[in-house]
């Protein structure tokens, strides 16, 4: 088939990090086990959460299932990258190429999501501890949850079938370790306005959204944290928000500078860098994050250890 002098594309060929043979093997060894570490670590973090009663409570609860997202996501990247490092390339159809992007923009919005939601539990248990029992209860976990997955499926659906409505063809090479909407724009052709306008809009109900929610809530949460008298209260109180905030810069840092830039100008290489941070390396960090800078995560890491060596002692 062909429009005009191009032909159409069916298929996608996934290219990333092709150009160095020599780098296949090395890239595939350590992503393999950057991804193992992932699946290992928030794996552990979610079974810590649901064995130990200490961290039965909202803030936990929401850890629980970001760790949830960041394995799927994670899993829904990783092993495709794997296979184009493995085999210096390889073809993907268009229904898997839309597949793919449709389950990473659920889990990626779920994960931002969660972060604001997060973000929102620790301006009450900051500025409302009194009330902070009384606000988080179980039916308004289970209704902010049930929101985040409702809002991140409308809008990777509604993103998923505007994008993949737009026609490809001529170059059928992506050049970008999964497909991804900036890479997939390249390979556009005719007129393509509306639907980016429509991609777009529903991307602001995501990421800028999720970013204004969490930058109102630690204003008031820092307002709150400064009429503490004691500089050791101060400290106390800012510890508690320092593993979602260490969470947050490293999660909405990347995808600003990959998103929210001008496209103008970008190298193929600067963008590929960008997108491991964010789909290989936030994930496995993200449990490290949690468990070194968080009292209460390393209480129940040291009792489960201490658990495990009394139950093999004869």
């Amino acid at each position: 088939m062909a429009k005009g002098n191009y032909t159409v594309v069916t298929k996608f060929f996934l290219i990333a990090f092709t150009e160095h043979p020599e780098w296949g093997l090395p890239l595939f060894l350590v992503f393999l086990s950057f991804y193992l570490v992932t699946l290992l670590g928030n794996a552990g973090m979610i079974m810590l959460i649901h064995k130990d009663r200490q961290l039965h409570t909202p803030m936990y609860f929401f850890l629980s299932h970001l760790s949830f997202a960041d394995i799927c996501y994670s899993s829904v990247i990783v092993p495709q990258m794997l296979a184009v490092l493995l085999e210096h390339g390889t073809v993907i159809s268009q229904a898997r190429c839309a597949a793919q992007f449709f389950l990473f923009t659920f889990f990626a919005s779920i994960d931002c999501y969660l972060l604001a939601i997060m973000a929102y539990d620790r301006y009450v248990a900051v500025c409302q501890p009194l009330l902070y029992v009384t606000i988080m209860t179980e039916k308004v976990r289970l209704g902010l949850m049930a929101a985040a997955y409702v809002a991140g499926f409308s809008s990777a659906f509604v993103r998923t079938v505007t994008a993949f409505t737009l026609s490809f063809c001529g170059n059928n090479e992506i050049n970008f370790i999964f497909c991804d909407l900036p890479p997939l724009l390249k390979l556009t052709c005719g007129e393509s306005y509306t639907q980016e306008v429509v991609i777009i809009v529903f991307a602001i109900f995501v990421m800028p959204a999720c970013i204004l929610v969490i930058l109102v809530t630690y204003l008031f949460i820092i307002r709150a944290i400064m009429r503490i008298r004691s500089a050791g209260g101060r400290a106390k109180t800012f510890s508690t928000c320092a593993s979602h905030l260490t969470a947050v810069a490293l999660f909405f840092g990347t995808l600003i500078f990959m998103y929210l830039r001008d496209n103008s100008g970008q190298s193929s290489e600067e963008d590929r860098v960008v997108s491991v941070l964010y789909t290989v390396v936030t994930p496995l960090l993200n449990p490290l994050i949690y468990s070194l800078r968080n009292k209460e995560v390393k209480e129940a890491v040291t009792k489960a250890l201490s658990r495990s060596k009394a139950s093999r002692r004869p």
